[in-house]
Order: structure tokens, then sequence, then C-alpha cells
């Protein structure tokens, strides 16, 4: 591949959220031509009778979704499909010479007795699972390079593990003390309908669900036992909120060795350091929702509670740009030896 040269993309799922925003973020990018858009429930119509705003911009009809035609007219393909549909799917992809990048949560989890009981549908085949590399970028990002099969963290996961990590990994904290209060906009849920997200049930209101059942607690865990040597579960309750972007992840753990607020913040700057999406607050500033909106950054701030002996992080995302799109494309870069935030540029929308 020359440097002028572009990879051609597909994007199965493109009439979601997610493959929805890998179009307006790839429309960007400057070594990318996106060569198809797929949808199996809107084949052959032009995905602008959905999605208005793509008018003029994605102009040729929604494909269906054909693995041969597929494979002529693609080089990577990014799979924004709901959980289960990856699952068959991915395998074709890859025999047919395909690079994948997968939104779902169908490869994340390497246990597929596990992946059975929190997703309920039938796991992947091994060969597949072991095969996938886990892209949460900031933390495996040398094992992305030159693969071509990458899982795409889930939207809570990337939020809450950015922000347990570097304290995980330096033995700073007790893993068994970890508490998550995590809260989410309502495009979390796609875009399909149900009362929980009709106008009159959540506008002015904060509901919790899937309380100790939410189907990213393995996909946590799975990242700190890999960290940290030792089985790790975790206390993890999700809450949807009146806004349509955005996650914040409150975690809670017990401080090991005595290490103070500034020894914290040092952690983690260096941690992250080189690492353009995640940008670490000083003493006392939080982040907001709003900060991130619209782009791949992911905001932190932290404080050591010396009265408790605990440390409070906050870590705040865009769910379906960190948390998904964007991210996936953070991964492509990788993938393809590219700089890590090639096309990914983008100033959070503000207000």
């Amino acid at each position: 591949m020359t440097v002028d040269s572009k990879i051609r993309v597909a994007i199965v799922g493109s009439t979601g959220y997610g493959g929805v925003e890998l179009i307006r973020l790839l429309q960007g990018h400057p070594r990318v031509e996106i060569t198809s858009v797929i949808s199996t429930s809107s084949a052959g119509v032009p995905i602008s009778k959905g999605f208005p705003h793509l008018t003029n911009i994605i102009t040729q009809d929604l494909d269906g979704l054909d693995i041969h035609s597929i494979a002529q007219k693609a080089d990577v393909v990014f799979t924004a499909t709901p959980s289960g549909i990856s699952t068959p799917l991915v395998p074709q992809l890859l025999q047919a010479g395909l690079k994948v990048i997968d939104l779902s949560g169908d490869f994340r989890i390497k246990d597929g007795a596990t992946y059975e009981q929190w997703y309920k549908h039938p796991a992947a085949d091994p060969v597949y699972i072991e095969q996938a590399v886990y892209g949460l970028s900031e933390v495996f990002g040398e094992d992305v390079v030159g693969k071509d099969f990458i899982s795409n963290p889930g939207c809570f996961p990337t939020a809450t593990l950015l922000g347990l990590v570097p304290a995980i990994i330096a033995g700073w904290i007790d893993p068994s003390t970890i508490i998550i209060d995590a809260k989410s906009g309502v495009s979390g849920s796609g875009r399909g309908t149900s009362l929980t997200v009709h106008y009159a049930e959540i506008n002015e209101n904060l509901r919790a669900y899937k309380v100790n059942r939410h189907q990213h607690i393995p996909e946590i865990e799975q990242v700190l036992t890999e960290l940290t040597g030792e089985k790790v579960t975790v206390t993890f309750t999700t809450h949807l909120t009146p806004m349509t972007r955005g996650i914040m992840s409150t975690m809670y753990a017990k401080v090991i060795g005595g290490h103070s607020q500034a020894d914290f913040v040092d952690l983690y700057r260096q941690y992250y350091e080189g690492r353009p999406f995640v940008r670490v607050r000083d003493t006392g500033e939080w982040p907001a929702t709003k900060e991130v909106t619209g782009s791949n950054f992911c905001d932190m701030g932290l404080l050591v509670d010396d009265r408790t002996g605990r440390i409070t992080i906050i870590s705040v995302i865009d769910n379906i740009v960190k948390g998904a799109s964007g991210q996936a494309i953070q991964n492509l870069n990788l993938m393809m030896g590219w700089e890590e935030d090639l096309g990914l540029g983008y100033t959070p929308v503000y207000p």
C-alpha cells in the first residue's frame, strides 16, 4: 500500500447508532474510503431515507449482507451489530480474507460459558474467540498492530478500565474493594424503541438497570484479572440518564501503600503519556460528559480521601465515539500502523 492509497472499508450495521457514527468519523479520515454500507433490513434503499442528515454525503444505496460482494468491495469490515449476529458472521469475513473490527460483544469474553451466561446467546467458535485481540487501545494497543481481527471493547468497560488500569497495574489499590457506579445516555440502548427509552419515561428521570446483571461485568473482570494475575470481582451498577450521549463511570477502591494524591496524578499522567485521547485533570477538577461529547477523548479526575483511605476516580467518555466507533477507528489506525489519532482529531462539541 502506497502512502497516498486508501483502504476500502465496509460497515455492517450501518443503520444503527454505532454504524452511523462510523460513517461520520470515517468521512474525515484521510486514509479510508467507505465503499459499502450494509443493512440486512434496508438493503436497496438510500441510507438517507432513515438518516436524512446523510443526504448527499453517502449516495450509494445500502447493500445487503453478501460475503462475496463485501470481499470484492472492501479490505476492512466494521461489524457494528447487536450481540449474537457477529458470532456466525465474523468467521465468514475472516475466511474471505478481510480484516475485521467487531463492535459487538461476541468475541470479547474468552470463556464461552461465561459469554452464554451473560449474553444469552450461543458462544462463538473458540478458535475465533482466541484469535480476537481485545482492542482497549491505551492498554493493549501494541497487541493490535498488524492483526487482522480486533474485538472492540464495550462502552462501560472502556470508561471504567481506563480509570482503573494504572492504579491496578501499579498495585496501588485493592482489587477486592472496587465499586463502580456508571451512568449512560439513552443512545447506549440503540435506536430501537422501548418503554424504557420512551421520552415520557426517561425525561426528568434517573433509572438504575441491570443491577448486578449487566453483560459488561465479565468483560471488566476479565481484564482486571488478566492484569493482576488474580481473580477480580467488582460491584457494578448502571444507570440510565436523560441525555443522548455520554458515560460517567465513578469508581471507588481502597488505597494500598499510603500513596498520596500527587502520587496518583503523576502515576496516571505517566501511564497515559503519549496517548492522545486520555486527559487527566489537575487535583480538584472533575470532568463532565459534555466536555467530551462528539470526540474520542476520555477525561478523568481522581482524589485520594485520607479520611477513608479510599480513592475516587471519575472517568467520562462519549459512549458512541470513544465507547464504540471512535475507538474502533483508533484500533484501525493501530492495526494498519498509522498514527493513532489519524482522522480522529475532533474537538468536543460544546455546549
